[in-house]
């Protein structure tokens, strides 16, 4: 009976070492889930106006539109890529070029920009933006806010290439 418990700890000593290092055949590598791209919501393209320039903010400010940009299949983050947004705020409708505006991603693929308080139109306090240059296929977005007081909308882009 000694004999058995000895080559038992043996055995469960040897095969912990091995998964802990990893050189186990039974161990099955991790493999990367290939992400999906974003699909162009209903209504995400109403009041577009193609070309609208980058800006620091959009009017007065005190609402935030953040989101990310990823690539689709490895889901590396896309820096550089331009963002346009647009929205009915306290200052203007969606139809209104002083209501549009775009941004950059930064290196970490990560978008921010300021523009006025977003207000219901139809019923939905909601915002537009959209990815519309050439490297990756269009995508509108309208994403609406859970309460017409909140101060922050957050929308996240996966792009396919063209």
């Amino acid at each position: 009976m000694t004999h058995s418990l000895i080559t038992r700890r043996k055995l469960i000593v040897a095969g912990g070492a091995i998964a802990i290092s990893g050189t186990s055949s039974f161990v099955v590598p991790v493999r990367a889930q290939s992400l999906a791209p974003t699909r162009s919501m209903r209504g995400g393209s109403n009041n577009y106006l193609p070309g609208a320039p980058i800006v620091d903010r959009i009017g007065g400010g005190g609402f935030w539109m953040t989101g990310t940009v990823r690539r689709a299949g490895d889901g590396s983050a896309l820096s550089g890529q331009r963002i346009q947004i647009w929205a009915h705020t306290t200052e203007g409708h969606e139809r209104d070029p002083h209501s549009h505006g775009a941004t950059l991603t930064d290196a970490n693929g990560m978008f921010r920009l300021e523009m006025p308080q977003i207000v219901p139109a139809f019923g939905q306090p909601h915002g537009h933006l959209a990815y519309d240059s050439d490297d990756y296929e269009t995508v509108f977005l309208r994403p609406v806010m859970s309460s017409a007081s909140d101060t922050e909308l957050e929308a996240h882009f996966v792009l396919q290439p063209v």
